[in-house]
């Protein structure tokens, strides 16, 4: 086998990008040839994702990746991961309206329609879902039954980009996963839920797993890219995909893929479907080659950005690495507060609303923006390092390691702060760890590299030598 190329769409909730990956034996290279905004639109009934927008930055970026290199070898697979919940309605082909974004408001009415039938015990025992009130599940409860009624199909983004890509309707299973409408015993959909929730079965396109092919590139959009390839299912769930590319060598490690959220948990062979999993807020989700991902959705670094992004609107001149050496430099304690709060779901202003928080539960709030950013670092380092162990001892594993991917790996100070509260080594990064288990799964299916999930960690580890944080007093 000798080293090709394969194309990564990685959509995340604020930025997008496509990555070339060279991959062979002992060789994981990348190079990004486009990288755009993801920004979401308010329209009259909500807010919205700009996804025929988005598209379109997919479609320039895959023109660059098919572009003839001077190495003369053509792109072997094209692979698209999102984030998840989300959904586009299709009906003939044509799309019925921008995608609603996860963080409008509309999903509170669904939460209370189907908490009405089927209370969140009974869920969890079938779904193996964290309640988290904008899943695809309680969504559908809040759509409008009469635009429901004339979709063919709800394909969740990924899926949506790989039928305008290929005209092939099909949902990847680690996505499909999130919907709360997979039975987490067999992995198929839940025929029963699905009628409770009157939902027609033939809304939700059958499935398909990571690895297998999803179909050829369209004429027309081999026209447009001015050369073709076939688009292969990875984990389209990016978390699926950055857990991939955690190069764990040890059966005893906890994972952090860090962005806009924190996805904290440990890998295990089936659901852990326990009342202690349940009453801990964890969720079972879908891994590739059927592992199964224990984790727990922590705010995140939405917290910091959204709180920049309203101190940039206010006319201020922020700079996230200058905010963050001051931020080290803050002496004293700081307020930590839970970063899990509702209250910090929605795009707002953050600082107005951790000193909120700080006003009701009787701790002094912060005062100047290196205060905040401190703050805001210092919960989200409780939160990672107490979930962590929290995943272990639900899921009987004795975490001694915990793996910090994605953007959040930049971040030394959070890095060090997890270390020091978990008390713990972290390993920081791979940065790209989304799109390199994209890559992986493609170049594995291709037949690039070979072997099992251990062994495509084993070829991040070789290739991609992570920081290490060593817990302090």
């Amino acid at each position: 086998m000798t080293a090709q190329t394969v194309a990564a769409v990685d959509l995340g909730a604020t930025s997008g990008r496509v990555i070339v990956g060279r991959v062979g034996p002992g060789v994981l290279e990348t190079t990004t040839v486009a990288r755009f905004a993801n920004d979401p639109v308010r329209l009259t009934d909500g807010l919205h994702w700009n996804l025929v927008g988005l598209y379109d930055s997919v479609l320039q970026g895959l023109r660059e990746a098919l572009r003839p290199s001077t190495e003369g070898d053509g792109v072997a697979s094209i692979g698209v991961d999102s984030w998840a919940v989300d959904y586009g309605l299709i009906r003939g082909g044509r799309l019925l309206g921008e995608p609603f974004h996860y963080r409008d408001e509309r999903t509170a009415r669904g939460v209370e329609a189907v908490h009405t039938r089927h209370p969140h015990a009974e869920l969890f025992a079938r779904n193996g879902l964290q309640f988290l009130p904008f899943n695809t599940l309680y969504q559908f409860a809040a759509e409008d039954p009469e635009v429901l009624r004339l979709a063919d199909h709800a394909l969740l983004i990924p899926d949506l980009i790989g039928f305008w890509l290929t005209g092939q309707a099909r949902t990847e299973r680690t996505n499909a996963s999130t919907t709360g409408l997979l039975r987490a015993d067999t992995g198929e959909w839940d025929a029963e839920l699905l009628a409770s929730a009157g939902i027609t079965p033939s809304l939700l396109a059958p499935l398909i797993a990571p690895g297998e092919t999803l179909g050829a590139l369209s004429r027309d959009v081999a026209s447009v890219l001015g050369g073709t390839a076939p688009v292969t299912a990875v984990g389209s769930h990016d978390t699926a995909s950055a857990v991939v590319a955690v190069p764990m060598s040890s059966p005893d490690a906890a994972y952090i893929s860090c962005g806009t959220w924190g996805l904290v948990g440990v890998e295990t062979p089936r659901p852990v479907l326990t009342p202690a999993a349940r009453e801990a807020g964890f969720t079972n989700e879908g891994g590739v080659d059927g592992r199964i991902r224990l984790l727990r959705n922590v705010m995140g670094l939405w917290i910091l950005s959204e709180a920049v992004r309203g101190w940039q609107r206010e006319g201020h001149a922020v700079d996230l690495p200058t905010l963050l050496d001051a931020a080290e430099e803050v002496a004293g304690e700081v307020a930590v507060f839970d970063v899990d709060d509702p209250r910090f779901l929605p795009p707002g202003d953050m600082p107005a609303r951790i000193a909120a928080w700080c006003n009701e539960h009787g701790v002094a709030a912060p005062r100047t923006r290196a205060e905040f950013a401190r703050s805001i670092i210092e919960s989200l380092a409780r939160a990672f390092a107490d979930t962590a162990h929290e995943a272990g001892r639900v899921g009987g594993v004795d975490v001694k390691v915990i793996h910090i991917v994605g953007g959040g790996a930049l971040n030394e100070l959070l890095c060090r702060r997890t270390a020091d509260l978990a008390g713990v080594p972290v390993l920081a990064g791979p940065v790209e760890a989304t799109a390199l288990g994209n890559i992986l799964v493609q170049a594995r299916a291709a037949g690039l590299v070979a072997g099992s999930l251990e062994s495509l960690r084993d070829l991040v580890a070789q290739t991609h030598h992570p920081r290490r944080y060593e817990p302090r007093a």
